[in-house]
């Protein structure tokens, strides 16, 4: 485990844009070893931040915090409840939240045990997650902002990946240009937070809204896709 170099005040100093029970949740991954300190933001969405870390080592993480104040909790609850491996989930908005960021772990874990292309999750702690971080100097762009040289293998790969995802026992639920990274013309797959197994009751509607966002885009880079094939090459 990396010696911890930051004391608890300079780091609550440096990053005071955090509330203080996520400065001392980042604090103890500091203190467990996972990264040394924050080192810039990457994206600023609706519920979570993300960040690049540095490691001892100076190699680079991801840390992915949802905001305690902000989250729709509303929301990630109408998931969760449905999904059998959370039976007992009670609507406390910390709770709710805490159970969002182990649910994503999760999910991405289960992935990447089905050879789905993802980030390796790293750890978990309360409202934040820590993943690999994909890219080479600069973070991976996602697939919106660079498009592949060869649509057709990209598209390819990322159905080959759905596929993977269901025999898992997962849909994604939110697949889209949005959360999948170009990474040297391979799909990676991202934000598994709404991720849910195939036991979920709306589990082919998912399925079925993933397909139809990722067709949509390939469709405009000139590909002529038939949804319900894709569907069946999913699923069979």
């Amino acid at each position: 485990m990396p010696r911890n170099t930051t004391s608890k005040e300079k780091f609550k100093t440096k990053h005071g844009v955090f509330d203080n029970f996520t400065n001392t949740t980042l604090f103890k991954l500091i203190s467990r070893g996972y990264f040394e300190g924050i080192q810039s933001p990457i994206s600023i969405g609706k519920e979570s931040n993300v960040f690049s870390a540095l490691r001892k080592d100076n190699s680079k993480i991801i840390i992915k915090i949802y905001r305690l104040e902000t989250s729709d909790f509303n929301r990630m609850y109408e998931y969760i409840r449905a999904d059998s491996r959370y039976p007992k989930m009670k609507k406390s908005r910390r709770k709710i939240i805490f159970t969002w960021v182990q649910r994503e772990y999760r999910n991405i874990l289960r992935a990447r045990e089905a050879s789905v292309v993802v980030p390796t999750p790293l750890g978990f702690l309360n409202n934040v997650l820590v993943l690999e971080y994909i890219g080479d100097d600069m973070v991976a762009k996602k697939l919106k902002d660079d498009i592949p040289d060869n649509p057709k293998t990209f598209f390819n790969k990322i159905i080959d990946n759905m596929r993977k995802l269901h025999k898992a026992g997962l849909v994604h639920g939110d697949l889209s240009p949005f959360n999948i990274l170009n990474h040297n013309e391979t799909p990676v797959f991202i934000d598994f937070s709404q991720g849910t197994t195939t036991e979920h009751p709306n589990f082919k509607e998912y399925l079925q809204r993933d397909i139809k966002n990722i067709s949509t885009f390939f469709t405009k880079q000139g590909l002529n896709i038939n949804t319900d094939k894709i569907y069946d090459k999913i699923t069979k």
